[in-house]
């Protein structure tokens, strides 16, 4: 089993990559693959609604991280999105990703999905639910932890006096790896995924 954990943060080395090696850390103990993929800091694309993915199951855009992190989360069983706090939000570039790959993705249902928050003071837990909103859209179970998964510093090294928050992403971590393990022995129990329906679109102005 494996889990693909994204960097949010235009900051290799920064408070948010500090909390999200602590979360693999404590995966990578309960016997758990991990790949950490940092977005970097050039531009990504806005969605434009062209919905060719919807065709070919890939963005057109071909000159930032999108598809290739959609090839990855094929392989992936579990997601862990980290992202700094901007304006009581997270990263716009962040946003900008993730909105093409729910959109493209197909396969990310019942797949555990959990999100980190960092910044200096506040806005986490607004960040923390703007992100959960695109794990529950796709089907995908939330993993929680001890506390809201946060940690607070302003720089990597301030995160090390957090101990508390890196106790929150220490328990996310083993959250995450029982339940992965739960859905394994279900799975090997002969326990299906519900049966899909067919989707049903109301529109609201008619």
């Amino acid at each position: 089993m494996n889990v693909l954990l994204i960097n949010g943060s235009p900051h290799k080395e920064g408070c948010t990559n500090r909390a999200l090696k602590e979360v693999s850390g404590a995966l990578n103990q309960e016997g758990i693959k991990t790949e950490l993929v940092q977005i970097g800091n050039k531009a990504i694309h806005g969605c434009i609604a062209c919905g060719k993915c919807a065709e070919t199951g890939r963005c057109v855009f071909q000159d930032d991280p999108v598809n290739g992190i959609l090839d990855k989360m094929e392989q992936a069983d579990g997601l862990v999105v980290g992202s700094p706090v901007y304006y009581a939000s997270a990263n716009g570039s962040l946003f900008a990703l993730l909105d093409r790959l729910f959109y493209a993705g197909k396969n990310f249902a019942y797949k555990p999905g959990a999100a980190v928050a960092s910044a200096r003071r506040a806005g986490t837990t607004a960040t923390l639910d703007a992100l959960n909103k695109y794990f529950t859209i796709a089907q995908m179970p939330v993993v929680s932890s001890s506390y809201w998964n946060m940690v607070h510093g302003r720089d990597a090294s301030d995160v090390e006096q957090d101990l508390e928050g890196l106790q929150t992403m220490r328990v996310l971590g083993k959250n995450m790896a029982w339940l992965l393990k739960c859905l394994e022995a279900g799975k090997n129990a002969g326990i299906s995924v519900p049966s899909p329906e067919e989707k049903t679109w109301t529109n609201f102005v008619r």
